[in-house]
């Protein structure tokens, strides 16, 4: 399980600290977050579950039952939101965080942070980080490449050539995500987004040349920081003896964590443009994703001028 602190939050969130500052290494475990409102109104059964360990968000309808309450019940009521596993507490839209919270945030230490943001942007922002944050991650050994929208991750052998053809796509328009390792995570079944080591951000490694920082040489639009795995193509050594996909009407895949992954492989041999193939190969899927598929219409084509032959005999 990857570890996410408040402080990690405070910092990718942009949020205020409103209390126990010292108290922002609690640990986040949990991607969901609850919106307590029907514990303040003092139904709490449910609450020692697993919502206890959610970071908590007051937002519009929470903080407007909270000012109808007098300051001792108000202190009773909230009082469940500070003695269980609550990591932190969250404001919206600037409110002002009651006192009573503040005194039981400094009693069980609790940080209290805020946000000028609207409610339901601010759940949105911090869902987004932390199902990011906290999913879990595998690396494969390739180069990501947003080739016109779709995630191209290209493997095969160290030497190959993946980083070079990336720089190639790159040249043509394309983005980089990442080379050499590509960090992989989950996002929900049949959605598998790829990105960079944070150390491996915009680099790429070019043998012969060296280390370059693509958005230094080719500008912002030549890189971007994570892309959803929709083709992984495969680079190999030509091999003579081996029969390679002509017509592609079987569509081979790869499995990363719980998704299958449409995977072509590429024979490499000099004279090729592994590039343009590439680029290709990324229209064509885009092609099959929107209902046309090229292997499938050339087959029906020739089936029918088979029969036509056969009826003219």
């Amino acid at each position: 399980m990857n570890k996410v602190t408040v402080a990690d939050l405070v910092r990718e969130v942009s949020l205020e600290v409103v209390a126990q500052e010292d108290a922002l290494n609690n640990q986040i475990t949990e991607q969901m977050l609850s919106r307590p409102g029907m514990e303040l109104t003092g139904v709490t059964e449910y609450f020692h579950d697993s919502a206890s360990k959610r970071v908590q968000i007051i937002g519009t309808k929470e903080w407007l039952y909270l000012q109808k309450l007098t300051p001792e019940l108000r202190k009773e009521r909230c009082k469940i939101l500070f003695i269980s596993n609550t990591p932190v507490i969250i404001f919206s839209k600037n409110f002002e965080v009651p006192v009573e919270m503040i005194e039981l945030a400094n009693e069980h230490h609790v940080p209290i942070l805020r946000s000028t943001k609207e409610t339901t942007v601010l759940h949105t922002s911090i869902s987004n980080y932390l199902e990011e944050a906290l999913s879990p991650v595998q690396s494969l050994h390739g180069v990501l490449v947003d080739v016109n929208g779709i995630g191209v991750c290209i493997i095969g052998k160290s030497s190959i050539g993946k980083s070079e053809t990336a720089l190639e796509l790159i040249n043509r328009g394309h983005q980089l995500i990442a080379d050499d390792r590509v960090d992989i995570f989950e996002k929900e079944p049949g959605l598998v987004v790829g990105r960079a080591p944070e150390l491996l951000r915009q680099f790429i490694e070019i043998r012969g040349i060296g280390i370059i920082n693509v958005v230094e040489m080719f500008g912002a639009r030549a890189y971007r920081h994570k892309k959803r795995i929709t083709l992984i193509v495969e680079l190999e050594d030509w091999n003579n003896e081996k029969i390679y996909n002509r017509i592609g009407l079987a569509d081979e895949t790869m499995k990363l964590f719980n998704t299958e992954i449409t995977k072509i492989t590429i024979p490499v041999r000099p004279g090729r443009s592994i590039a343009s193939l590439i680029e290709v190969a990324a229209m064509n899927h885009r092609l099959k994703v929107m209902g046309y598929n090229a292997a499938e219409a050339f087959t029906n084509q020739l089936n029918e001028f088979i029969r036509s032959k056969s009826n003219e005999a």
